[in-house]
């Protein structure tokens, strides 16, 4: 390790800014000098310093990352891009549009099948997908096809439990990063093509908890990566005024990323309205599906490219996922991270039902709301970025402005539940709605990170997963079980949101704090090793030189 140290440029920490070989090399030459000099007391002492050096060095080598090649970058937004609709437009959106063709015709509803509740003049054709959803129809369950898909994902958070242990270790340690990353993309694309094999709703239970475990799997190697990423292009610590480096970097990589998903699941969505034209729906959205696990496979492209080991050191204890709980700026971020991930989804579930349930909106202007849903922040998200770097915004701020906007979007909801939208403010509502759910799936995952010590991202990425599938999924369930009811879905994530807000303005949550007690960031006057509490003693000739991405 300290002969790879000391070959400066070529050493795989040199590349983010910090050459530890100039350092050992002046050590060296200090010690040699000594040794000339002073005879033999002086060269003990020039040894024992660096031996000193090598020691305090190692350590910080293994904080260092390489600087991500270009490459490497656009795979990652590559595989968020063949991803992010997994939670966002295959399980809330196509699952149930296949279960409801397997249970048979739903009953007729007591005002017909051309009139709403409202009393507005529907299409029988679009009541009769709306009924489909929503009706109990599984008469051995009394469950409908929406609640269904929402109760088969909460088995799949809990029966993927036990594995998350098992890959957070692995994640943080070893060489099977890839081997991990690519298993679950192949295995998740595999169950997305046999959706309509068999024609029952209860084979349905093992593809979605098989999906479900292998998207917290992927998701939590692509997060773990982001964080190595970020560490690679600003250095193993920075110091305090630097910190705003680490800010710029890691809000333009989550940022660009999400967009990028969002433009998957736009194609996933648009391509599911037009399969729904189709004579043989069944069949139809069988495609859909098939086209989904296809999409998702080609993520495996970064999977091969992107290659960030672990440590080769021991296994931690088997406790070792339940470190989180040491910080407590991260505790506070998952908690902030499943409050946004539940509104969004409730909103987004709950205005869904209402323009085709209740509003009868035609089914074309459907796919108009999906697509500036998920299009919209292609706009947005990466406008945010310069303004966040012009405002000095943290992520804890950016989170506070993705729940003021849900709380604008869903206060008008609740208050004019009970008139008729106009397709104006629908448009703009999806617009407003689209870019407070992408700041803040952006953001807390940044705020997660900036809590994670040096490599521990991977038990720090699992938990991120975990607890964001977990809202994502309870925001989806409240709204299907109240699915003509869009003043209980969006109070609820009004409630939600405010209680995020609170909890970011008044709780202990900061991105700075997180990143001080996780070792990332170091006080201005704190001098010597880059890695903090390692041999202060030593001085650092330009400890870090900062690069843009």
């Amino acid at each position: 390790m300290a002969d790879t140290a000391a070959d400066g440029g070529n050493s795989r920490g040199s590349s983010g800014g910090t050459s530890i070989g100039k350092v050992l090399a002046t050590t060296d030459a200090r010690g040699g000098g000594g040794g000339g000099g002073g005879g033999g007391g002086g060269g003990g002492g020039a040894g024992v310093q660096i031996e000193r050096a090598r020691d305090a060095y190692g350590v910080a080598y293994n904080t260092m990352e390489e600087k991500p090649s270009r490459v490497e970058v656009w795979g990652w937004h590559l595989y968020g891009f063949c991803t992010y609709f997994v939670e966002t437009a295959l399980i809330p959106i196509v699952f149930p549009l296949i279960i409801s063709q397997v249970v048979g015709s739903p009953p007729e509803p007591s005002q017909g099948w051309t009139k709403s509740h409202k009393g507005l003049t529907c299409r029988e054709k679009e009541m009769k997908l709306f009924v489909g959803l929503t009706h109990r129809s599984m008469h051995e369950g009394n469950i409908s096809p929406l609640e269904w898909t929402a109760v088969c994902w909460f088995i799949g958070l809990v029966m993927a439990t036990p594995l998350l242990n098992f890959v957070s270790m692995r994640l943080d340690h070893g060489l099977y990063q890839q081997l991990i990353a690519g298993a679950a993309t192949v295995v998740g694309a595999i169950f997305c093509l046999p959706a309509g094999f068999f024609r029952t709703p209860w084979i349905f239970l093992p593809y979605i908890v098989v999906i479900v475990a292998a998207g917290l799997v992927a998701s939590a190697a692509h997060t773990r990566n982001l964080g190595l990423m970020i560490r690679g292009f600003t250095g193993p610590a920075l110091k305090k005024s630097q910190f705003q480096v680490r800010r710029s970097v890691s809000g333009g990589l989550s940022l660009y990323a999400t967009a990028a998903g969002c433009f998957g699941a736009a194609l996933i969505s648009a391509f599911s309205y037009h399969m729904l034209d189709q004579k043989d729906r069944f069949i139809s959205l069988w495609v859909v599906s098939i086209f989904g696990g296809l999409f998702w496979l080609l993520g495996i492209l970064y999977v091969i490219a992107a290659y960030r080991p672990g440590p080769d050191s021991p296994l931690p204890p088997f406790t070792y996922i339940i470190s989180v709980f040491s910080y407590p700026h991260a505790v506070g971020s998952l908690v902030g991270i499943f409050l946004s991930s539940f509104t969004t989804m409730c909103i987004f579930t709950g205005a869904v039902l209402f323009l085709v349930g209740e509003l009868c909106l035609k089914p074309v202007f459907v796919l108009y709301f999906w697509l500036t849903y998920f299009l919209f922040p292609l706009v947005s998200l990466p406008l945010l970025h310069p303004f966040q770097n012009l405002i000095k915004a943290n992520a804890v701020k950016m989170k506070l402005l993705g729940f003021l906007l849900s709380m604008i979007t869903c206060g008008f909801g609740f208050y004019y539940r009970n008139k008729t939208w106009s397709k104006g403010h629908v448009i703009f509502f999806a617009t407003l709605q689209s870019t407070a759910a992408g700041i803040l799936y952006a953001y807390g995952r940044v705020l997660v990170l900036d809590s994670a010590p040096s490599a521990k991202e991977g038990a720090f990425s699992v938990w991120y997963s975990w607890v964001k599938a977990l809202g994502t999924c309870a925001g989806f369930g409240i709204a299907s079980v109240v699915p003509r009811s869009v003043s209980t879905s969006f109070g609820i994530a009004f409630i939600c949101a405010i209680l995020g807000a609170v909890m970011f303005v008044f709780g202990n949550v900061s991105d700075l704090g997180g990143a001080l007690a996780a070792g990332n960031v170091r006080d201005d006057d704190e001098k010597g090793s880059p890695v903090r509490n390692v041999d202060r003693g030593m001085m650092v000739k330009n400890p870090l030189h900062l690069e843009a991405p």
